[in-house]
């Protein structure tokens, strides 16, 4: 009986609308800090270097390291269903061939832009909409004619 209490807990805790996350993908996260009494949201953005216990557990974790001023890297560990995070956003994705990008605390923020290459799947799918807008006014003006 305890097992399945626990059980369902747990899936209480999960939360539904989180995106995919994968390592090498760079990412801003939203989270509430307490301060005097009062919460706020702030973000953490950077490049995700490593992934924890599936993504589908209550116990999954997720590592975000940023390159701040004078080549200080910061790295911060979340648990993926916190209720402290509010929502990931998704800004690039990086081609890597590693799921644990532990190395990337070695290299300055030059090095770490060098070594992870851009996926080309972004550019497939802004590309498509950019030239749907270009075609709307054109559309337009002739059916004004």
């Amino acid at each position: 009986m305890t097992t399945l209490k626990a059980l369902e807990h747990q899936k209480k805790q999960i939360h539904v609308g989180l995106p995919q996350l994968r390592s090498g993908m760079k990412v801003k996260v939203w989270y509430k800090i307490l301060e005097k009494g009062k919460s706020r949201t702030t973000f953490f953005e950077g490049i995700i270097i490593a992934i924890k216990h599936g993504q589908k557990t209550t116990n999954s974790m997720f590592t975000v390291r940023k390159i701040a001023v004078d080549n200080i890297g910061v790295d911060m560990t979340w648990p993926l269903h916190s209720p402290v995070i509010e929502k990931i956003d998704i800004i690039q994705v990086a081609k890597t061939r590693r799921n644990k990008l532990y190395f990337l605390r070695d290299k300055s923020k030059k090095q770490v832009r060098a070594k992870l290459r851009k996926h080309t799947v972004f550019k497939e799918i802004i590309a498509p909409a950019v030239e749907e807008t270009a075609e709307t006014p054109e559309e337009e003006s002739k059916t004004t004619e």
